[in-house]
């Protein structure tokens, strides 16, 4: 037999196999890859100003150099930009509806677009799609990121009461976090928005208790404090019954995760970034910790169901926070209490001017300290010259912690260049998004902030046009 006529034999078999061996593939493969690329439920999870660097400094100062967070243990991860439409540095609001929308709008401006138009966010399409949906934050859920999911406002500043009642109106299923001034009757034109929600059927809760005891309703708003929610390191001293954001979380998916259609849900550690603005590393590590062991909570939560796409992210970074090599982890680690709580301790004489020896005492007590007369009065001259932006309340407080900072040899930008700032001391860095479960494989590469609804709505096979104006009902 010669090659030809045997490879004429030989060859009919061979392809028999390989047609045999594409069949079962055909038979298993498709329908095992619809299923794992098709999320049931998302749960986004956004660390507010969360750059590399309060990453690394969370992991530095909780578990070492050797140490490996939550969030690095997700299986993709992509880096993302943060621009918004009318500037290179985004705010909150803007950096919040870029991933919310899909579209780039204007600093300070909340779900609508460059135009000032309303528009439908990720979260109104899941919605939508007949999908349960919550919201979440350690800030008050009218403000810019919370908002940006579950409203549409044209500013930030003067939206708050307006904010409340879109979130009523939009019946989210479940609304956590601190805001409750802003569905009081004070602000709502006399009418108590929380008596509503009440009466709407929702669970409401005030305290760490009351969430926890709470027999899981339909629906549930929890409001717990009037405006920010405590930081975490001021919680001990201030006798908090706040619930953490694991905590919230936790309980936001037991109610949502009721029913076969799945949900969509937002958690936001917010105060990572007021940390950040304060140039407070000891908070800053204090509060990425606490959002990492959400993310741990969302992963033991979602293992072996195989329907949870899970996405960790932050809308911008703040303050160009870096892990320096200068910087005494050490002394940093014995800091018990924010520099917020410091301002309070300042005593104040009849001319509404600082007292020196409050200075002294205050740092020397809290941070451990000892500031020469020199540096005390630095600290003052500081306090009223450098007048910031955005956030001046927060004036002494953000002095507080650059000179904690400074004296520690922390890396975070000049308190001059916060002062200078629109946003407060926002840069322009990429910040990380990691992300694991059905269709995580999408975030690689270098992306769009407004890339992120686009890759969730399309995993989970959700209709969503970004830019799509809402519709006003009649």
């Amino acid at each position: 037999m010669n090659k030809t006529s045997r490879y004429k034999l030989v060859q009919p078999h061979r392809f028999g196999l390989f047609v045999l061996i594409i069949f079962f593939i055909s038979m298993s493969s498709p329908v095992q890859a619809e299923t794992r690329n098709t999320p049931k439920n998302v749960i986004l999870l956004i660390g507010d100003g969360m750059g590399l660097g309060a990453i690394e400094i969370a992991r530095q100062l909780e578990y070492g150099k050797t140490g490996v967070l939550h969030m690095e243990k997700l299986e993709h991860v992509a880096l993302m930009r943060t621009y918004s439409a009318n500037n290179y540095v985004t705010d909150s609001a803007a950096g919040g509806s870029a991933i919310a929308t899909g579209i780039k709008t204007n600093n300070e401006s909340i779900g609508v677009d460059a135009n000032g138009s309303e528009v439908d966010s990720v979260l109104d399409a899941f919605q939508n799609n007949g999908k349960k949906v919550g919201i979440i934050s350690t800030n008050m859920v009218v403000d810019a990121t919370p908002a940006a999911f579950g409203a549409s406002v044209p500013n930030r500043w003067t939206g708050g009461a307006n904010i409340a009642r879109q979130l009523f109106d939009n019946r989210i299923d479940v609304t956590l976090g601190g805001g409750a001034s802003y569905f009081e009757a004070d602000k709502q034109n006399g009418e108590d928005l929380i008596a509503k929600f009440k009466q709407a059927g929702y669970g409401i809760t005030t305290t760490k208790e009351e969430l926890s005891s709470i027999n899981n309703p339909a629906k549930l708003l929890g409001l717990f404090h009037p405006t920010y929610m405590n930081f975490k390191l001021d919680k001990e001293v201030l006798h908090s019954q706040e619930p953490s954001l694991p905590e919230m979380t936790s309980k936001a998916l037991d109610i949502l995760s009721r029913g076969d259609k799945g949900f969509f849900l937002m958690a936001e550690g917010a105060r990572i970034d007021h940390m950040e603005h304060a140039a407070d590393i000891t908070g800053i590590w204090k509060e990425t910790i606490e959002f990492d062991q959400t993310v741990k909570e969302v992963v033991d939560w979602s293992k072996n169901r195989n329907d949870t796409l899970i996405v960790v992210l932050a809308d911008h970074e703040t303050m160009g926070t870096s892990a320096s090599e200068t910087m005494d982890i050490t002394a940093l680690k014995k800091i018990r209490v924010s520099s917020e709580y410091m301002s309070k301790q300042l005593t104040f004489d009849k001319n509404n001017e600082i007292n020196p020896e409050s200075v002294v005492s205050t740092f020397k007590k809290y941070a451990h300290i000892s500031l020469t007369d020199q540096e005390v009065d630095q600290f003052i001259d500081n306090v009223k010259k450098n007048k910031t932006l955005v956030y001046p309340k927060h004036q002494i407080d953000w002095e507080i912690g650059s000179t904690i900072a400074r004296h520690h040899k922390a890396g975070v930008a000049d308190r001059s260049i916060r002062a200078a700032s629109s946003t407060g001391g926002h840069t322009a860095n990429m910040i990380p998004v990691f992300a694991s479960g059905p269709g995580s494989e999408a975030f690689d590469g270098v992306i769009e902030n407004t890339d992120i609804s686009k890759i969730i709505t399309k995993a989970a096979g959700v209709p969503f046009t970004p830019g799509q104006h809402k519709t006003k009902e009649e």
